[in-house]
């Protein structure tokens, strides 16, 4: 069934207006050069190399990612390849008196409007000391990771010939259907930027009035490392708690230091950055998950609860498909 020319038009013009208010400029999409697959490795892609040593500070939008390594394009259409450690900095500008909020890895998206700072390595990547972005551009990212060429194209030859409609008809009907299809996707991805999927997790128990690991904790923590050494872009969310024994400021306390013990563990004998913790939490015996009236139930309360989350957002597929 063929689409109306102003309603395609219209639809159009409206994947147009996204695409700017996310973008610093058309260049934010992919060069004249031919698209570059999802499953090739940043090494292969052309990027500018950064001197060594040379303290680099520029603003871009992330149009590859690769676990810890991505690429960052500049208005100037330049690619340069970052890499972030465990120092590197990663949060939202703040506003008026007030600090920006600290992001985890895996919020790290393709399509990205991001503020790089740092220096280069031997490699000729920018070893990432800051990044910092807008919580609007952290909303409006997934979009760019569609790489909707036609669009940018269709929008320079429109801007010189908006009256003349019987030329653009027949592929504005083309691109206004790839564009829905394209919000669709985006609008999709963009709710569940919030959304978690775990995909592994183990709890470890404690002895009463004590936050030192056991040699079955030990056992338990080592077999999830072994499992999250394999894993690309994830977060560990760590929660203690505590049974009803003494009063609850202590309690509090005591669930906190069994959190700490076991980041402390993963982080140490395991190498897990920091940077993949969210910050652990004590929540002390107000999370039970056994009777506190029962020495079972205790024993069952005094925990860590360790889970490996993925972002469903950055999981979730992506449709690259364009029309002939």
């Amino acid at each position: 069934m063929s689409i109306d020319v102003t309603r395609a038009l219209r639809l159009l013009t409206a994947a147009f207006g996204l695409t700017l208010a996310m973008l610093l400029a058309p260049a934010a999409f992919g060069q004249a050069a031919a698209p570059s697959s999802n499953n090739r490795s940043l090494t292969q892609v052309n990027t500018r190399p950064v001197p060594v040593g040379a303290k680099v500070k520029f603003r871009g939008v992330i149009v590859r990612r690769d676990g810890d390594t991505f690429i960052v394009r500049d208005a100037s259409r330049t690619d340069t390849q970052v890499l972030l450690t465990d120092e590197t900095s990663i949060k939202s500008k703040g506003g008026f008196l007030r600090g920006g909020k600290s992001y985890a890895v895996t919020d790290i998206l393709t399509g990205l409007i991001v503020e790089v700072e740092g220096r280069g390595d031997r490699q000729g990547q920018l070893v990432a000391d800051k990044i910092r972005f807008n919580d609007s551009d952290m909303r409006a990212a997934i979009t760019t990771e569609t790489r909707v060429g036609p669009v940018e194209e269709n929008q320079l030859r429109l801007s010189g010939q908006i009256d003349e409609l019987s030329a653009v008809a027949d592929e504005a009907r083309r691109e206004a259907a790839t564009a829905q299809e394209t919000a669709n996707s985006a609008h999709e991805r963009i709710s569940s930027l919030d959304d978690y999927d775990v995909q592994d997790e183990t709890v470890v128990n404690f002895a009463l009035n004590s936050a030192v690991l056991s040699p079955e904790a030990r056992r338990q923590l080592d077999d999830l490392a072994a499992k999250v050494n394999a894993a690309r872009g994830f977060a560990i969310e760590v929660s203690g708690h505590a049974d009803a024994t003494g009063s609850a400021a202590r309690n509090f306390q005591l669930s906190q230091r069994r959190a700490e013990a076991v980041v402390q563990y993963l982080a140490v004998n395991h190498h897990i950055p920091m940077r993949r913790f969210i910050s652990p939490m004590g929540y002390g015996k107000t999370e039970a998950v056994a009777d506190n009236s029962t020495a079972a139930g205790r024993a069952q309360n005094r925990r860590v609860e360790v889970k490996v989350l993925i972002n469903r957002g950055m999981s979730r597929p992506v449709n690259t498909a364009r029309n002939p």
